[in-house]
C-alpha cells in the first residue's frame, strides 16, 4: 500500500474527488422551517457516494458494495422537515464508514501497522467484521484486497464519523433546550427475510423509549397497514443505547423498515412500489406526532412509566 504523503494515506482527496467532497461535506442536514416537534430524525446508512479510490482498492462490485447500504432510506423519510422536524443523513456509505457503531469497535487486524488510538475488546459485531470501519458487507464478503493504512481509521472517524455524530449531538441538545425533551428516530432499513415483518421498532427491550410514546407509535404505523414487531430481531444499535436516557428526557426509536417493500435487493434499484411506501411512511408519521410531547418530560409523572 503506497503513502504519498497526503493527510488521508490510502484514502487520497487529491486525487479523487468524490472523496475529497464526502470530507468537505460528510453530513446532509435539512432543517424545518421551524422546528415544532421534540424529533429529531437520522439516516446513518443510506450514503450512496462511493469514492472511486474506495472501489478499487475493494475486492468488490459496487453493487456489492451497497448491499449494506440502507438504500433511499434518507429519501423515504423526505417529509419528515415539513412535518416540523430535522433530518439528518450521513452522505458517506455504510461501508466506508458506520456511523451506527461505537468509535472503539474496529477490527485492528484489518491495518498494516498498530493503531495509533485505543480500541474496545473485538465484540461480536467486530469479529464478524461489522466494526466502524467494517471488513465485510453484510452478506460476509471481505470488502478489501489488502490490509489498510492505520492512518486511514483515524482519518475516516475524524472526518466524517464525528462529523455525523456532532451533528446529531447537536440537535439533541438544541432539541431539548427548546422543548424539555428530545427523541432521536434513527431509521434504518432490513434485508427481506422469509416471514419478516413490515417494520422493527427497537426500544432496547424498554429502555430507550417511553412505552407510551412506543404504543402510539405502533398504532400509528397498523393504521397504515404496516405488520410490526418489536425489538426482534432488531432492538436497537449503539445510536439507540447512547442517546436513550428516558430519565432525562431524551428517547430514541430505532426504526428498521423491510427493503422487499419498496427495493429490488440484487440491483440495488427502487421498485414501482417506492411512492406508495412512501405515501404511507410518511401518513404513519404523520398520525404518529400527534402525541402529548409533555408526557416525555422528565418532571411528567408518566414520564418514567
Amino acid at each position: 500500500m503506497k503513502h504519498h504523503g497526503h493527510p488521508y494515506p490510502g484514502d487520497d482527496p487529491a486525487s479523487d474527488p468524490v472523496l475529497a467532497a464526502l470530507y468537505a461535506d460528510p453530513v446532509r442536514l435539512i432543517r424545518p422551517k421551524e422546528q415544532r416537534l421534540p424529533l429529531i430524525f437520522a439516516s446513518p446508512h443510506s450514503g450512496r457516494l462511493y469514492p472511486p479510490s474506495f472501489v478499487g482498492r475493494s475486492r468488490l462490485s459496487p453493487n456489492l458494495l451497497r448491499r449494506s447500504e440502507d438504500a433511499f432510506v434518507d429519501e423515504l423519510y423526505e417529509a419528515v422537515p415539513s412535518l416540523g422536524a430535522p433530518l439528518l443523513s450521513a452522505r458517506f456509505p455504510r461501508a466506508f464508514v458506520d456511523a451506527n457503531r461505537g468509535p472503539g469497535e474496529i477490527d485492528a487486524d484489518m491495518f498494516d501497522a498498530p493503531l495509533p488510538f485505543e480500541v474496545d475488546p473485538p465484540g461480536p459485531r467486530v469479529s464478524a467484521g461489522l466494526g466502524v470501519i467494517p471488513r465485510v458487507v453484510r452478506e460476509g464478503a471481505d470488502i478489501y484486497r489488502a490490509r489498510l493504512a492505520a492512518e486511514e481509521a483515524g482519518e475516516r472517524l475524524k472526518g466524517l464519523y464525528r462529523p455525523y455524530h456532532a451533528g446529531l449531538a447537536r440537535l439533541v441538545e438544541e432539541t431539548w433546550n427548546r422543548f424539555g425533551c428530545a427523541v432521536v428516530i434513527d431509521c434504518h432499513s432490513m434485508p427481506s427475510l422469509p416471514a419478516a415483518p413490515s417494520i422493527v421498532f427497537g426500544d432496547c427491550f424498554g429502555s430507550s423509549l417511553s412505552p407510551s410514546l412506543m404504543r402510539h407509535t405502533e398504532e400509528a404505523f397498523g393504521q397504515q397497514g404496516f405488520a410490526t414487531a418489536r425489538n426482534a430481531p432488531y432492538a436497537g444499535g449503539y445510536t439507540t443505547h447512547l442517546y436513550g436516557k428516558r430519565q432525562v428526557g431524551i428517547h430514541a426509536l430505532q426504526i428498521e423498515i423491510n427493503r422487499g417493500l419498496y427495493l429490488d435487493e440484487e440491483r440495488v434499484e427502487k421498485t414501482v412500489s417506492f411512492a406508495g411506501i412512501k405515501g404511507r411512511l410518511t401518513a404513519a408519521l404523520r398520525q404518529m406526532v400527534q402525541f402529548d410531547w409533555s408526557r416525555l418530560l422528565p418532571a411528567h409523572p408518566l414520564a418514567a412509566e
